[in-house]
C-alpha cells in the first residue's frame, strides 16, 4: 500500500485519531479534548471547545520562536510602482495597534468588521486584526458595486466597515469611497463607524461616522489575543451569482487552521521560511486560505501581489515575480495561463527568468483543460498539478499530495482525493457510480476540518443547499467520474450537464474537445434552448493571437471535431468567434450568466464582470449571427 493510501484510509477509517493528530501542528491556548462532534444536523463540527486564535499561531508565535526578522509579506504593486518586505514582528506589530483601533470603535468578540480592501498589505492587517480580537470578519471584493456590497451589509450586520479609498487597476483608479457611502444609504443596518484606509492615488471624503486609518492608529494602543472557542467563526464569506441573495459561508476557526497547515505540508510541500505566491485577491476563498492564512500559520512568506498580469502586455509578469521572490510553490487560476499562452504561446517570456525556484506549479479555480495542462507540462521542468475544491469546503478537496507522495498526473484530473474527504458518485437514484461512469459527486460525513459550518443566520438554507439531496452526504453541486485507478475527473458543475434529446451530455467534456484545437486559445460550451431536442449546445471561442485563418473554416473543423470524438448526438453545429468572454474578477468564466442570456432571460451587468463589454459583445455576436434559427436568435 502506498503512502498516499495509508494516510487516506487512516483519515476516513479513524477520524477522530487522525485530526488529533494534525492538531498538534498548530499553538493552542487549551488543546480540544472533543475532536469531533455533530451538530442538529448531523454535520460535523471539530475541536469545539479547544481554545485558541489563529492571530496567534500565525504570528506572535513565530516571532516568539525566532521568526520575527523573516519577511512575512512580499508585496508587489505593478500597477503603483511599489513594492513593500514586511517582516513577522512589522506585521504583528500593525496588527496589534489596528486591532487596538477596532476596539476602541466597539470591537469585541463575535461583533461583526465588512472589509473591502483591494490587494495591499493593510488587507491581511485589517483581517488578523479582527481575528486577534475574536470578531468575525466578511470581505467584500473590491470594487462590487454598491448594491452587492450593501446586501452583505445587511446580512452581516457590521458594527464596523473598513475600507480603502480606492483601487488601482492597470489603467484607472476605481473609487471605493463613494461605494460604501451608497452602500449603507441602501442598507437599513447602520454600521456605528466605518475606517478609510486613504491611498494616495485617490482620497475619500470623509463623513461623520468616518475614521482616517492612520489617525486612528496613532491614538489606539495594541490589543492583545483573545483566546476564542475552536468551533467559533472566524469568517463569513458570501458566495458570488448573479441573482438572489448570496450564501454566506462560516468558517470556524481551529479546523480551519488545523486543516490548513496540513494541507500546505502534504498538498503545497511547503517548509517554514519558504515563499509561496497565490496570485488570487483577499475577497476570494483562495486569498483567504492561501494568501492570507494558510502561508503564515506555516511559517511561510506569502506574496501579496496588485496586479492583472493577464490583462496587461506583459505576460511575463507570474515568471518575474516567481524568480525575483524565489517562490517555491505558484497557485493561480487555469484562466490565467490560457490567456498567457494566447499572448506568448511559445513561451519566450518564461526564458527571460530564472524560476529554478519553483518546485511545483498548482491550478484550481476552474478546470485545467487537457490542451493548458499539455502546455504547461512541456513548458515546464516541474509538476503541473490540478487540484479542484470549493469556497465551502475552505482548501482542497482533490490533489497530486506532493508533500505527501506525488503520483503520476493524468491530464483533465484534479488527480485523488485529499485525506478526509471521503469523495463518492452517485446517480440520480443515489446509487455508487462505477468507474468510468458519471455521476453527481459527493463527499461523506464527516467533512474534514476546515470545511463550512453553516450559512450565515440561515441554517435551513445550509440544509437545503448542501445536505438534503443526499442524506449523510454533502452535495458538492459538480459532476463527474472516477476512472479504474480512482482518480477523479471534475466536468464541471452538475448545471452544466446539457439534455439533448433525452441523452445528457457535459458541456466540459464539449469544452475540452474544443479547446485542444491548435487554433483555440479559450472557450465555453453552453446549451440554449431548443424546440426539437430540448437543448443544443454552442461553442463560444476565442482564437490565439496571431490566428490569421478563416473563421468559417475553422469552426467547421470545430464542429467535424466534436462529431469525431463526441459523436453526432452531441448536436455540436454552432460555434461563434468572439474576443472576449465574460469573467469574474478571480478569472471563471461566467457561464451562469451566459446560460441566462441563451434562455432569453432579461440580464443586467453583475459587477463581478471584469469589462462589462465583454458582456455585450458576446450578446451582440450571438445576436448577429443568429445561432442556428431564427427563433434562437429571437431568444438570445
Amino acid at each position: 500500500m502506498t503512502t498516499y493510501k495509508k494516510e487516506f484510509q487512516r483519515s476516513i477509517q479513524q477520524p477522530e485519531s487522525f485530526w488529533a493528530e494534525q492538531a498538534k501542528r498548530i499553538p493552542w491556548f487549551k488543546p480540544a479534548n472533543t475532536i469531533l462532534e455533530y451538530d442538529e444536523q448531523g454535520h460535523a463540527r471539530w475541536f469545539i471547545d479547544g481554545e485558541m486564535n489563529i492571530c496567534h499561531a500565525a504570528l506572535d508565535h513565530h516571532v516568539e520562536h525566532g521568526r520575527g526578522d523573516q519577511p512575512a509579506i512580499y508585496w508587489d504593486s505593478p500597477v503603483t510602482a511599489s513594492k513593500r518586505t514586511i517582516t513577522y514582528r512589522e506585521l504583528l506589530d500593525q496588527v496589534a495597534r489596528f486591532a487596538g483601533a477596532l476596539k476602541t470603535l466597539g470591537v469585541e468578540k463575535g461583533d461583526r468588521v465588512v472589509l473591502y480592501m483591494p490587494m495591499v498589505p493593510e488587507a491581511l492587517v485589517a483581517m488578523y486584526a479582527c481575528a486577534r480580537l475574536g470578531a468575525v470578519h466578511s470581505v467584500v471584493f473590491g470594487g462590487f458595486a454598491p448594491n452587492e456590497l450593501a446586501v452583505r451589509i445587511e446580512d452581516a450586520q457590521p458594527k464596523v466597515v473598513v475600507a480603502a479609498s480606492c483601487g488601482v487597476e492597470v489603467d484607472r483608479v476605481i473609487p471605493y469611497k463613494p461605494n460604501i457611502d451608497a452602500a449603507v444609504e441602501l442598507s437599513s443596518h447602520k454600521p456605528d463607524a466605518c475606517v478609510i484606509f486613504q491611498r494616495e492615488q485617490l482620497l475619500g471624503e470623509m463623513g461623520p461616522r468616518d475614521h482616517d486609518w492612520a489617525e486612528l492608529i496613532s491614538q489606539s494602543a495594541p490589543a492583545e489575543c483573545v483566546a476564542v472557542k475552536g468551533g467559533d467563526p472566524l469568517y463569513v464569506l458570501y458566495t458570488s451569482g448573479t441573482t438572489g441573495k448570496p450564501k454566506g459561508v462560516v468558517r470556524d476557526t481551529a479546523g480551519y487552521a488545523v486543516a490548513l497547515h496540513y494541507s500546505m505540508e502534504v498538498i503545497y510541500q511547503m517548509e517554514p521560511g519558504e515563499v509561496f505566491f497565490s496570485a488570487s485577491d483577499v475577497g476570494w476563498v483562495v486569498g483567504h486560505s492561501y494568501i492570507v492564512y494558510a502561508p503564515l500559520l506555516r511559517g511561510c512568506t506569502t506574496v501579496v501581489y496588485e496586479g492583472k498580469p493577464v490583462r496587461t502586455p506583459d505576460a511575463g509578469a507570474f515568471w518575474r515575480l516567481v524568480s525575483e521572490y524565489r517562490v517555491k510553490s505558484f497557485f493561480t487560476a487555469p484562466t490565467a495561463f490560457r490567456a498567457i499562452k494566447k499572448e506568448d504561446p511559445d513561451g519566450s517570456l518564461l526564458r527571460q527568468y530564472d524560476i529554478s525556484c519553483m518546485k511545483a506549479l498548482y491550478l484550481a479555480g476552474e478546470r485545467l483543460d487537457p490542451p493548458t495542462y499539455h502546455w504547461l507540462d512541456d513548458l515546464l521542468d516541474v509538476p503541473v498539478i490540478d487540484h479542484w475544491w470549493q469556497t465551502e469546503t475552505g482548501w482542497p478537496i482533490a490533489a497530486n499530495l506532493a508533500g505527501l507522495e506525488l503520483l503520476p498526473t493524468k491530464a483533465g484530473s484534479a488527480s485523488v482525493p485529499v485525506p478526509g474527504f471521503n469523495v463518492q458518485l452517485l446517480d440520480h437514484e443515489g446509487k455508487q457510480a462505477k468507474a468510468m461512469e458519471q455521476g453527481s459527486v459527493v463527499i461523506k460525513q464527516p467533512l474534514p476540518p476546515g470545511c463550512l459550518i453553516g450559512v450565515w443566520q440561515d441554517p435551513q438554507r445550509f440544509q437545503s443547499a448542501y445536505m438534503a439531496a443526499y442524506p449523510g452526504y454533502y452535495l458538492t453541486g459538480d459532476g463527474g467520474y472516477f476512472d479504474q485507478d480512482g482518480y477523479l475527473f471534475i466536468m464541471g458543475r452538475t448545471d452544466d450537464v446539457i439534455n439533448i434529446a433525452g441523452h445528457r451530455l457535459s458541456t466540459g467534456e464539449m469544452e475540452e474537445v474544443v479547446g485542444s484545437h491548435k487554433a483555440v486559445a479559450e472557450c465555453a460550451v453552453i446549451g440554449i434552448h431548443d424546440s426539437l431536442r430540448g437543448q443544443v449546445p454552442v461553442g463560444l471561442v476565442i482564437p490565439k493571437d496571431g490566428f490569421d485563418g478563416d473563421e468559417l473554416t475553422l469552426e467547421n473543423e470545430l464542429i467535424a471535431l466534436v462529431r469525431e470524438k463526441i459523436g453526432a448526438i452531441a448536436c455540436f453545429k454552432e460555434v461563434l468567434v468572439v474576443d472576449r468572454l465574460p469573467k469574474t474578477r478571480s478569472g471563471k468564466i461566467l457561464r451562469k450568466l451566459l446560460r441566462s442570456i441563451a434562455d432569453g432571460k432579461e440580464y443586467g451587468v453583475p459587477s463581478t464582470i471584469d469589462d462589462p463589454a465583454s458582456l455585450q459583445e458576446v450578446h451582440e455576436a450571438m445576436l448577429k449571427r443568429e445561432i442556428g434559427s431564427a427563433h434562437n436568435a429571437r431568444q438570445l
